[in-house]
């Protein structure tokens, strides 16, 4: 630190000392005026509930009123719109005749807005407590206001969870129901285009192919049926007439010789069997029959060889032919009645035949049908089921928030009657009055100083005039002088000690009687 420095310090600490007198009155008076203030600044008093959170143990699901475990801040957020509403406090201002001369004057929105300033919901940085403050100017009041607001806090809670797991069940069994029409519908008309297309549907693609496969393979096997039955047919017509044109002859040669009618039948069979030959195989029943008929003639021209009685051969073998005639008159019969009946089931199948091909070239179209008409039941049976489960949800919590097991609010520590005014604080009251007391004086010390243009040391001259002072003549003061200025300052010191002890007695007293609490 310089000498100009030194001296500029030493020059403000002459300043503070030589206006003794000035600060300590203007502290002794800012301190005396901060007391005034505080006496006459209306009283308020605190009370402060504290409340803690109890997360709901039972959660169902996610139809949770909560949607889980909502944290604090959250819940208190609606909570304190609610409590701090204009229905809840103006009950509770009627109940506790709160403002009343405030009521008289204000509308009562302005005095719930004031209601609303002194009342402090603050939540602990950590766990899940809170608290409720209210100020007041009677401290009973003040604790019966905050023990209220701490209840109205629970109520609400158990209010507002039942109301709103109520509303949550209303609006799932409402969205259920629809839902449930809305489903309903679709799968009627699921079910009436199925029972309408049933045979056209893709899954029928399949069975439909098989039978129709089966019915062409019928078709097939009748008419080959009916084929072998008219070859059959033929071939009896055929032998028929052979056995009618043996029974003319033989009546008309009754009196030829055996061995000569056997031999012309012989020929006659084998003129048949080489004309049948052409038509057929060695295993046709035809051939294999004209064999055997000419081997029996064969057999029965070698016996009879040499013996008579020839016409009485010939009338057996117009006998045997005739038979055999009505025999195959009668096979030809059943073989139209086969034959009609194979062409009656053969006239049948064509119509089942394009039935079915009718199906399967609509099944495309069908199943183009089928997805736009299914396309949002898969959304609509899942939205369903969500719905389903969360209206059991909502049911369980609905019957958790009636038996009052959900989250709720606990009163950990009611609020007590308050022992001192929470407002005006004397320490800082009293404080910022000695603080003003000290600024202000000191900031007149300065002001004085700055607009006294008196030179107070040589320096000043020196600097003012840019010339050395050579010698400087000291002030000698009479003995009058430094008497009075004696008297002077017993007279400052003495009207100061008694102010300072004015007010320091006034402190004591004030504050035995309980109008001052620190």
């Amino acid at each position: 630190m310089d000498s100009k420095q030194r001296q500029l310090l030493k020059k403000y600490v002459d300043l503070v000392i030589y206006h003794w007198r000035l600060i300590s009155l203007s502290l002794l008076i800012g301190v005396a005026l901060g007391l005034t203030y505080y006496l006459k600044m209306p009283k308020v008093y605190q009370s402060t509930a504290l409340l803690s959170y109890e997360a709901q143990q039972i959660n169902p699901a996610k139809m949770d009123p909560e949607q889980g475990r909502i944290l604090l801040q959250d819940s208190l957020a609606t909570l304190s719109e609610l409590v701090t509403s204009r229905n809840s406090l103006e009950k509770v201002i009627i109940q506790y005749s709160l403002y009343e001369g405030a009521r008289k004057k204000l509308p009562i929105e302005d005095v719930i807005e004031m209601m609303r300033r002194n009342i402090q919901i603050t939540p602990s940085k950590k766990g899940d407590v809170f608290s409720v403050s209210f100020e007041g100017p009677s401290p009973q009041q003040v604790v019966r206001v905050t023990n209220q607001l701490a209840s109205l806090f629970i109520e609400e809670n158990l209010k507002y969870r039942e109301e709103r797991a109520t509303e949550t069940s209303k609006y799932t069994k409402n969205e259920l129901a629809l839902s449930k029409n809305v489903l309903d519908q679709k799968e009627r008309q699921m079910r009436d285009y199925k029972l309408q297309y049933f045979n056209e549907m893709p899954a029928q693609r399949q069975s439909n192919f098989s039978q129709l496969q089966a019915l062409l393979n019928q078709q097939q096997g009748l008419q080959n049926s009916i084929q072998e039955l008219e070859r059959t047919k033929i071939m009896a017509q055929e032998q028929a007439s052979m056995q009618a044109r043996i029974a003319n002859f033989a009546a008309q040669n009754t009196t030829a010789v055996k061995a000569e009618t056997d031999y012309d039948r012989l020929q006659n069979l084998k003129n048949h069997l080489a004309e049948i030959s052409g038509k057929y195989t060695d295993k046709h029943p035809e051939i294999k029959r004209t064999h055997l008929l000419i081997k029996q003639l064969e057999d029965k021209i070698a016996s009879s060889n040499g013996s008579g009685g020839g016409a009485g051969a010939s009338s057996k073998t117009t006998l045997a032919a005739s038979l055999e005639r009505k025999r195959l008159l009668t096979q030809i019969e059943q073989i139209d009645i086969n034959i009609k009946q194979l062409r009656e089931q053969l006239a049948t199948i064509p119509g089942q035949v394009a039935k079915y091909q009718k199906w399967i070239e609509e099944a495309p179209v069908r199943e183009a049908e089928w997805s736009a008409l299914t396309r949002d039941y898969d959304e609509l049976r899942r939205h369903y089921d969500q719905l389903v489960a969360q209206n059991l949800q909502a049911q369980s919590v609905e019957n958790i928030e009636k038996s009052q097991k959900g989250s709720r609010f606990k009163v950990v520590d009611s609020a007590r009657l308050a022992e001192k005014p929470f407002k005006p604080n004397f320490s800082k009251v009293i404080g910022i009055a000695f603080a003003l007391g000290l600024g202000l004086s000191l900031g007149l010390v300065f002001a004085m100083d700055f607009f006294d243009t008196s030179f107070k040391d040589a320096a000043e001259i020196e600097e003012f005039i840019g010339v050395p002072v050579v010698c400087a003549i000291p002030l000698v003061e009479k003995d009058s002088e430094v008497k009075r200025q004696r008297f002077y300052f017993r007279l400052s010191l003495a009207v100061v000690v008694l102010f300072a002890l004015g007010v320091a007695a006034a402190l004591s007293i004030m504050w035995m009687k309980g109008l001052i609490v620190v």
